[in-house]
């Protein structure tokens, strides 16, 4: 008979825990999320397709009014394309305290390609790229004054900046189209209307990033015709292989505080830009914004793609809200999407086929679609002064009379024609004007303090 003992009756198990939700550690914050290839390149494909008119538009613009050759054509939109690229990955993936690591693009600015366009026709293309150095070496300078400066362009000032350059650069528009002598023939405005014509019916027709891309269905729209009904040519630049940026392709870059103005004025007003950017891509990706924490890594990455931008003979460089929209579309928030449409964009800008082919566009070709694009600046501008709630108290003066002082140069080229040089490059400049005119208004008004019957309401930059 054993003697051994019947074992213990085991206690009973406690309830099972309930399941803990995964945590941050094993479950990547979405816009962390690594895509696999076979996703990642088709919606890296999309994004590429949706920011490239900007890029090709800013290069059609920039050659067409500084008369550049087809193969100077090329070299540019090789850098540009590179420069898009590089910033994109920058901002994606972040270096140091370089890049917000959110899912941005970064294109050539519409506005900043104005006055850099406007800057190499008063003062030469040389003091042009030295004024984009010194405007990238003001951005990063004024980082750390971020709360401060920002303060300076709310919305009704960056309304009044930006119409302004919309205004003035439709006049450019205009010069590409009627040509060196002024007198087009009547082919080159009916060309420019037609493109103007299928950019328009593309942009009601079609939907998604087929819509984005107007601008480019316009642009390859317009030269087909121009081929077929010979309204114009078309002629690539000679070449093959790769394409490399020219660094210094106007020669060495001469510095003049007084011909920078209007793009160290920019420089500034896109801190208050980036605000509202790093808000609205934050609230996309679902991660709580930032803007004192992402803001100063924006703009760092800005002013560091700018200064190779200034080397290879372009404007500024800014991260920009248009991929934004494809993001909520397909509701994928990962950084990486854009980090791979950079690498894209890269590769593009070295392959010379493209570039050379892009740069034997029709010169009204180029001229219609420049109307179309820096009418959506000048409509942007007016966009902001809405937001500035003109029916409030003082403000209504404040737009009126600086949009008065920076309308005044464009509408009266020689108004300042008889004053000293320093203030001919100021006041003769409609978006300095304005601007200055803006900023000392508002800035008189805001320490005057509300209005007698108490109905001024502040206005803020979006984000501060």
């Amino acid at each position: 008979m054993s003697t051994t003992p019947p074992p213990a009756a085991s206690p009973a198990a406690p309830p099972a825990a309930p399941p803990t939700p995964p945590s941050s550690a094993t479950t990547p914050d979405p816009v962390d999320e690594r895509i696999p290839l076979r996703r990642l390149a088709p919606l890296a494909v999309q994004h590429v397709l949706a920011m490239a008119a900007a890029p090709v538009s800013t290069v059609f613009l920039t050659a067409g009014a500084l008369r550049l050759t087809g193969a100077q054509s090329a070299a540019l939109l090789s850098a540009v394309l590179v420069l898009s690229g590089a910033g994109s990955l920058l901002q994606s993936l972040g270096i140091w305290t370089f890049g917000a690591r959110l899912p941005f693009v970064m294109l050539p600015g519409g506005a900043a390609t104005a006055l850099f366009i406007q800057t190499a026709k008063d003062h030469g293309p040389a003091v042009a790229s030295g004024s984009v150095l010194l405007a990238a070496a003001l951005l990063l300078a004024v980082v750390p004054l971020y709360a401060r400066i920002v303060r300076l362009f709310p919305p009704l000032v960056m309304g009044v900046t930006v119409l302004l350059i919309g205004i003035a650069m439709i006049r450019v528009a205009a010069q590409l189209i009627a040509g060196p002598t002024g007198n087009p023939p009547p082919r080159a405005v009916v060309l420019a209307g037609v493109t103007v014509a299928v950019t328009l019916a593309a942009y009601l027709l079609l939907r998604g990033v087929w819509r984005q891309s107007a601008v480019l269905i316009g642009m390859a729209a317009g030269t087909l015709i121009a081929v077929a009904t010979g309204l114009g040519t078309f002629a690539p630049a000679a070449g093959s292989g790769f394409a490399l940026p020219h660094p210094f392709p106007y020669g060495t870059p001469r510095f003049d505080l007084l011909a920078a103005l209007p793009l160290l004025l920019f420089s500034l007003t896109t801190l208050a830009e980036i605000t509202g950017q790093s808000v609205l891509n934050s609230e996309t990706v679902g991660r709580a914004a930032d803007p004192g924490r992402d803001v100063p890594k924006i703009a760092r990455a800005d002013a560091l793609t700018s200064l190779f931008a200034g080397v290879l003979g372009t404007s500024l460089m800014v991260t920009s809200s248009e991929n934004i929209g494809i993001g909520r579309l397909t509701g994928v928030r990962s950084r990486y999407v854009t980090a791979a449409a950079g690498g894209l964009l890269v590769a593009l800008g070295l392959l010379s086929p493209l570039s050379r082919a892009v740069a034997g566009l029709p010169p009204a070709v180029v001229g219609g679609s420049a109307l179309v694009v820096y009418a959506v600046i000048a409509v942007m501008g007016v966009q902001m002064l809405a937001r500035a709630d003109l029916a409030e108290g003082s403000r209504s003066m404040v737009a009126a009379l600086a949009l008065a002082v920076g309308l005044l140069p464009v509408l009266a080229p020689n108004l300042y024609g008889a004053f000293p040089g320093w203030v001919r490059t100021v006041l003769g400049s409609g978006v300095v004007a304005g601007t200055l005119a803006a900023v000392l208004l508002h800035a008189l008004f805001a320490a005057r303090g509300p209005d007698r019957s108490g109905t001024e309401k502040p206005d803020r930059t979006p984000g501060t």
